[in-house]
């Protein structure tokens, strides 16, 4: 998923893996939204979905969050989401329609898209394609052709992937990239 436009094309992209009913993502989100702030417009970050089995209402999350995306909101309902994992484990689907409406978008049609499936198919080819480069767990990010796995410690992993963004800015800012 990535709020990305086409002028925007020329951003370093930071993969997120990650899953919307993952403790460790809603501590994540501190640094994903200090990253953008840093940032801005020269790094776009895109999330990849990577739904873990021991979560039940995960798939449909990833769902969900594709549709808000296609209605013009997918980090905010992320973020929305992350904020407030104990309730979807709690609730599950109804909960991920109720905070579709809280944002202003079309219930309905959230309600509708996690019934007819119609974002199955970027779920399961962001897991494969994380599967096939190693994603074990979430949060893991991958940035540069380097992967830096947040699910098993995220001390340092802001900084570490700060430190690989100014690296690849410079070379692009020299030439080298």
């Amino acid at each position: 998923m990535s709020d990305s436009s086409p002028a925007r094309t020329d951003a370093l992209v930071l993969d997120v893996w990650c899953e919307l009913q993952c403790p460790d993502c809603r501590t994540a989100l501190d640094d994903v939204r200090a990253l953008r702030a840093r940032y801005g417009d020269r790094l776009e970050l895109r999330l990849r979905h990577f739904p873990l089995e021991k979560h039940k209402h995960s798939f449909a999350a990833a769902q969900a969050a594709e549709e808000a995306l296609e209605q013009g909101k997918g980090w905010p309902y992320v973020e929305a989401v992350l904020e407030r994992v104990a309730e979807l484990d709690r609730q599950g689907e109804p909960f991920l329609v109720e905070v579709a409406r809280e944002l202003g978008l079309d219930a309905e049609e959230f309600d509708t898209a996690l019934i007819d499936g119609r974002h199955i198919l970027v779920v399961d080819a962001d897991q494969a394609e994380g599967k096939a480069i190693g994603v074990t767990g979430t949060p893991t990010y991958v940035i540069g052709g380097e992967r830096l796995d947040g699910g098993k410690s995220q001390e340092g992993l802001r900084e570490r992937i700060e430190q690989i963004v100014d690296r690849l800015l410079a070379d692009r800012a020299a030439g080298r990239a």
